[in-house]
């Protein structure tokens, strides 16, 4: 319906009419409608350009440069996200290691005999205060 009233109007546009006239004070006039009793109608054709090659290749050498920088943008935005996803997984990781490290338990390794070594208040801190200054190095 719309598509319909769209092509009805487009004729009518197309043969919209201009009119030239000259005032009182010899200012001349454009318009739509006759507004003095003077009025000529005019024919308003449009403007050729015409372009020789070297400017032909100009605006190809232009449009060749401007969608290699747009491909430029393109991938080093891609780059960045993919860095910023690797430093919020980085990140992530880090934080989970210092909520695995609790405070006021006991942790051990397992030797290669099988015993356990546990470790020292002393370096239990040393490795929290390493995760954490890790997060505030690279987690902002």
């Amino acid at each position: 319906m719309r598509l319909l009233l769209c092509l009805m109007l487009l004729p009518g546009l197309a043969l919209a009419e201009i009119y030239r006239w000259v005032d009182a004070s010899g200012q001349v006039h454009f318009g739509q409608r006759p507004a003095a009793a003077g009025a000529e109608q005019i024919e308003v054709k449009p403007q050729v350009v015409e372009r020789d090659s070297a400017t032909l290749e100009r605006q190809e050498r232009s449009a060749r440069f401007y969608e290699a920088r747009r491909e430029e943008q393109a991938q080093a935005s891609k780059a960045a996200g993919e860095r910023r996803a690797k430093q919020a997984n980085e990140c992530a990781e880090l934080r989970n290691q210092l909520a695995q490290i609790p405070e006021g338990r006991r942790y051990f390794a397992t030797e290669a005999s099988g015993e356990r070594s546990y470790y020292s208040d002393e370096q239990l801190d040393a490795v929290r205060r390493s995760l954490r200054d890790r997060i505030s190095a690279r987690c902002s």
